[in-house]
């Protein structure tokens, strides 16, 4: 039985890819309608766990419930809907705010409405940018907005977020804290945060995940980052192992 009160479960997950053993034995729970910040050295398997996450690889071995569902049994549609994924490479296509805006619904042979586009404007505090303006013209700041605000046009239940404040400068990814924050609150989305950044992890995240070498090695509230139990965990904190 899964807890209802989880948006994510995961059971004994493994992935391997080209012979290469990258998820072991992956077992934790995200509470729902909580950020979790997942933290660790690059090639720790954070990205490929993702990528379990939202249907992109499926695990060799182990039960991944979304909602207290297999997610096996979702269909990709469906799963899309409960679980959106924002990149650190805000990536758009050509064209205009509106034409990004509306992608994902144009690949299920539906419209956006203009003011729902405008609505999700204003969500990500883009409201005063035109929905026909080029994406081109955009900074990065605003581009990493309007990718988020393309994430929600399914209305996500669970939001990933991969390293997407890692290339913005402070403002931006001050605003895109305040941002995710916001939807947290107001609209209770779950949120599940990759970053390299300790202090976001600190200050954002309500629970932190640290995971090394494929392996989930503590977890617990965000604050036991300032005195982690795990001897490898503090030498990443304390900057020796990256």
């Amino acid at each position: 039985m899964t807890d209802p009160d989880n948006a994510m479960r995961f059971d004994n997950i493994n992935f391997s890819a080209d012979g290469v053993h990258i998820i072991k034995n992956i077992t934790g729970s995200i509470p729902e309608r909580n950020i979790t910040t997942l933290v660790g050295p690059s090639g720790a398997g954070k990205t490929t766990l993702f990528k379990l996450c939202n249907g992109l690889y499926s695990p060799d071995s182990g039960d991944l419930f979304i909602k207290g569902k297999p997610i096996e049994r979702y269909e990709p549609v469906e799963l899309r809907r409960n679980v959106g994924i924002a990149l650190q490479k805000a990536t758009m296509i050509s064209g205009t705010v509106q034409k990004n805006l509306e992608l994902p619904l144009k690949l299920q042979g539906k419209e956006l409405e203009e003011d729902r586009a405008r609505d999700l404007l204003k969500m990500v505090s883009l409201s005063d940018i035109s929905l026909h303006k080029k994406t081109k013209d955009l900074s990065g700041g605003q581009r990493q907005k309007l990718s988020i605000a393309r994430t929600l046009v399914n209305q996500p239940n669970i939001l990933l977020l991969d390293e997407i404040t890692s290339s913005l400068d402070s403002i931006s990814r001050q605003d895109i804290e305040e941002l995710i924050a916001k939807m947290n609150n107001q609209y209770g989305t779950t949120i599940l945060w990759i970053t390299h950044n300790l202090q976001q992890a600190l200050s954002i995240g309500h629970y932190t995940w640290i995971m090394m070498d494929g392996e989930l090695v503590e977890t617990g509230e965000s604050s036991f980052l300032r005195n982690p139990q795990n001897e490898r965990v503090k030498q990443f904190v304390r900057g020796e192992i990256e």
